[in-house]
């Protein structure tokens, strides 16, 4: 028989400050537990930021992803009709053994048409970092450790192109890739959480949590997750989503060969980050404006265009994309 624990988690935020440097071992897990879920964002969805191209360099390349009047858009959340939030990472603390970790490799990051992927990642401390660059032009990867109490600088090097990228063909869809960036994550005591954006293009992003164990799964389209083979016990199931101010959590009980059902709700985020949130025609370092000053800039949505679905006053952009 099955056994459903499950329940709708809606309590305040829990901020997890400490960084995963706990002892696991790996054992043969037989008879493990199965924890099942969905991670769902209550009230409407937060609209897109909005970043000008205009202030930012490399614009008629990177503006072949844009709205086509010199705004480039980064969508925060990917929320089901459901409520169902995609790229929540969820994990187990309080678990000192288990299965053991997939085999180890590079954590991978690939920079194509200005956008890093993947947009969030599980790591491990001391794992290998792997960042590539697939664009015709050079970006500068800055990647931070975020606590509650302020961030450090992990790393902060450009990262190369390939020198044999077409010369003068920058709008072609020409993607090779250059000499691959190699690290290590390494997180100061207290962080477990790592951000990465490029120090020329600010709309270029990307996550990361820490972990120290196996036990973790990264929310679907539809907002669902699967941790299975958990040994018998008591732990805390952890959410956390890049667009939220912390973390959530709650108790589970895990049985033998049973199946453990859960729900976790974040509610609306308070938005802290209210400039990149409006987009005005006459905005001070807009195309009309530079424009007027001798600056002319041809920014094309080639590859793709983000259509703006504005609110009643046609201030706030949300996005979806067409090809």
């Amino acid at each position: 028989m099955k056994f459903a624990f499950g329940f709708l988690l809606t309590i305040g935020f829990s901020i997890v400050l400490t960084s995963p440097t706990l002892s696991y071992q790996e054992i043969t897990v037989s008879n493990g537990g199965t924890i099942t879920g969905k991670v769902t964002l209550e009230g409407k969805e937060p609209p897109a930021l909005a970043y000008s191209l205009i202030t930012n360099p490399d614009t008629d390349f990177c503006g072949r992803i844009s709205t086509g009047t010199g705004w480039r858009l980064v969508d925060e959340f990917q929320v089901a009709p459901d409520g169902g939030l995609q790229n929540t990472v969820v994990f187990l603390e309080g678990i000192s053994q288990g299965k053991p970790f997939p085999q180890e490799s590079p954590v991978k990051v690939t920079v194509e048409d200005c956008l890093f992927t993947p947009w969030v990642s599980v790591v491990k401390n001391q794992q290998p970092l792997h960042i590539v660059n697939m664009d015709p032009i050079i970006h500068d990867v800055q990647i931070y450790e975020t606590a509650p109490f302020g961030s450090k600088v992990m790393l902060h090097r450009p990262l190369r192109l390939n020198p044999f990228h077409p010369k003068n063909r920058i709008k072609d869809h020409q993607h090779n890739p250059g000499e691959a960036m190699l690290d290590t994550v390494q997180f100061s005591k207290g962080r477990r959480i790592l951000y990465l954006e490029c120090g020329f293009h600010t709309y270029m992003q990307s996550w990361g949590v820490g972990v120290d164990n196996p036990y973790y799964a990264i929310t679907d389209a539809e907002g669902n997750f699967s941790i299975p083979d958990v040994p018998e016990g008591v732990y805390t199931l952890v959410a956390w989503h890049p667009g939220m101010g912390g973390f959530l959590n709650m108790k589970l009980v895990v049985l033998a060969n049973e199946t453990v059902k859960t729900k976790l709700e974040f509610q609306n985020p308070i938005d802290r980050r209210m400039a990149h949130n409006t987009m005005f025609p006459n905005y001070r370092f807009g195309t009309a404006v530079l424009e007027k000053e001798g600056a002319v800039y041809d920014v094309q949505a080639t590859h793709e265009t983000q259509d703006i679905q504005s609110d009643q006053h046609g201030e706030t952009p949300s996005m979806h994309s067409s090809h």
